[in-house]
């Protein structure tokens, strides 16, 4: 098959990993910058041009869409669905996940168990933050990704002053409870086609509360819990995606869904568990083509 990755950075791992994966099972590779992807439409169909060179023979396609190029990212992959090409996340899914109250609601709907989280409104600053009784309070914007945007806040007034001033920059966040109990960890699990392939348990560097690998946090291999294993099948299951990394923090109250990646990077989940996650992919692929 020819498969193409949506990707900005040839060098990057994860796109190196997914391209010896795929070339490893004797499929032609090759990475497509969406920067330099032209869409049109012509003669009532979905046409793509690459650098002007009309793209005709691709098979199926890895988005590795980044967050700052989400809108134009998401229209590609779109495009080429609308060319009957085989992604192995939808353009739908992407968007619903890179949007964390939009992720929230979908996944509240499926009965997915979530920390208690609240849309922030303008005129309901104060009585919102009374509901979360003195507690500390985590604040994201809506939009972010590797631990940014993201503040804890000790107490309710040094969370007020957060709050107004993202409101008056215009910024859309939501407010969050914070699990005390897990200590600054969390565990990422990997779902390919409805199978948790390799998981970790990730650790925050001394001083900060959040656990992301790219934030200096540390990891080490993990095996799930049944819960913990059927949380991850079912968030990836609701957003609809084939490929996703699930983030999930372990509470006094069994295991809640912290977010959900449609891009989650390869490097430090395949180091850490020892697991080939790219060849997960391909066989994904594989069997969706067949």
């Amino acid at each position: 098959m020819n498969i193409a990755i949506l990707s900005r950075g040839e060098t990057l791992y994860s796109t190196k990993s997914l391209l010896n994966a795929g070339e490893a099972r004797n499929h032609t590779m090759e990475v497509l910058d969406p920067s330099y992807c032209n869409l049109a439409v012509e003669n009532g169909k979905a046409t793509l041009y690459f650098q002007n060179e009309k793209v005709e023979d691709i098979d199926a396609i890895i988005p590795r869409i980044g967050a700052s190029n989400t809108y134009f990212g998401t229209n590609v992959v779109r495009h080429f669905e609308a060319m009957g090409v085989f992604s192995i996340v939808s353009s739908e899914g992407i968007l619903k996940s890179r949007d964390k109250w939009t992720c929230f609601q979908i996944l509240a709907k499926n009965h997915i168990p979530l920390p208690r989280t609240v849309y922030a409104s303008f005129f309901e600053f104060e009585e919102q933050l009374k509901t979360f009784n003195g507690h500390p309070i985590i604040i994201k914007l809506l939009e972010g990704t590797h631990g940014e945007g993201v503040i804890l806040s000790e107490s309710p007034q040094n969370a007020l002053a957060t709050i107004e001033t993202l409101n008056a920059a215009g910024v859309k966040f939501i407010l969050q409870e914070y699990i005390e109990e897990a200590k600054g960890t969390d565990i990422r699990a990997i779902v390919v086609d409805g199978v948790v392939v390799a998981a970790m348990k990730r650790k925050c560097k001394i001083g900060d509360f959040r656990s992301n690998l790219h934030r200096g946090g540390s990891s080490e291999i993990i095996s799930l819990s049944t819960a913990e294993e059927k949380t991850a099948i079912k968030a990836a299951k609701a957003l609809g995606l084939g490929v996703c990394g699930v983030d999930i923090l372990q509470s006094k109250n069994g295991p809640l869904v912290l977010e959900i990646n449609s891009t989650p990077g390869l490097e430090g989940i395949e180091n850490t568990s020892g697991k080939n996650v790219s060849k997960s992919v391909i066989g994904y692929i594989e069997r969706n083509k067949k």
